[in-house]
């Protein structure tokens, strides 16, 4: 489980690609400290297990699967990723639930710098838009994002960064048409699954009148 907030921008040192998978040897300074084998990193949003380490990177092994549903196969050699350790149950918990299992890839559509803040255009599949509304939350490249502007018609979503998030991740060196890891809200997500699973029969079905036999309305 992770916050979506990232600790550290770290080089892409190594790719040994395979047909449908590799292994990613990554930079790392600030996060190297009390990392172990087997824990969990959150590379650009994609939850990745510590194959091997030293003292200034580690290595991750990407699965096919992960491969077809993320952008991790469109990294390059000396590009950067976003980094984020598993979340401490002691630490403070500043951004909001990320698994780390990402839904879908959107595309940046615009980019437009506002005083002191970017506001970012993107466009997400039809079937993540009930997931996202406004001030909500969603998880770009592992980044958790507040949700400035949804439109349904075009199935865009607006977020704004400001010059902290912008400057520290890696979202500052993509441009229009880039693609980026989308997780929609866990809490959303969960949440729709109940109410579709409960209330899948007609005579459960969630509506005006049954909200007003049960007490709601």
């Amino acid at each position: 489980m992770f916050t979506g907030i990232i600790e550290e921008k770290a080089a892409v040192l190594k790719m040994d690609k395979k047909t449908d998978a590799m292994i990613l040897t990554l930079e790392a300074k600030d996060i190297i400290s009390g990392l172990a084998l087997g824990d969990s990193i959150s590379v650009n949003g994609v939850c990745l297990t510590v194959t091997s380490f030293d003292q200034h990177s580690f290595t991750v092994d990407v699965m096919p699967e992960t491969m077809n549903a993320t952008s991790l196969k469109t990294l390059e050699e000396g590009g950067a990723v976003n980094l984020e350790r598993a979340m401490s149950a002691q630490g403070r918990f500043g951004g909001h639930f990320v698994s780390g299992h990402v839904d879908a890839l959107g595309t940046i559509s615009t980019i437009v710098p506002y005083e002191n803040a970017y506001y970012i255009d993107i466009t997400i599949p039809k079937n993540l838009m009930p997931y996202m509304m406004l001030k909500g939350s969603v998880a770009v490249d592992g980044i958790s994002l507040t949700i400035f502007g949804v439109d349904d018609k075009s199935h865009k979503i607006t977020i704004s960064l400001i010059p902290h998030t912008w400057e520290e991740t890696i979202i500052s060196d993509k441009t229009p048409g880039d693609p980026v890891n989308i997780e929609a809200d866990m809490l959303m997500k969960y949440t729709d699954r109940l109410l579709n699973t409960r209330y899948q029969s007609s005579a459960d079905k969630l509506d005006e009148d049954m909200l007003k036999e049960n007490g709601f309305m």
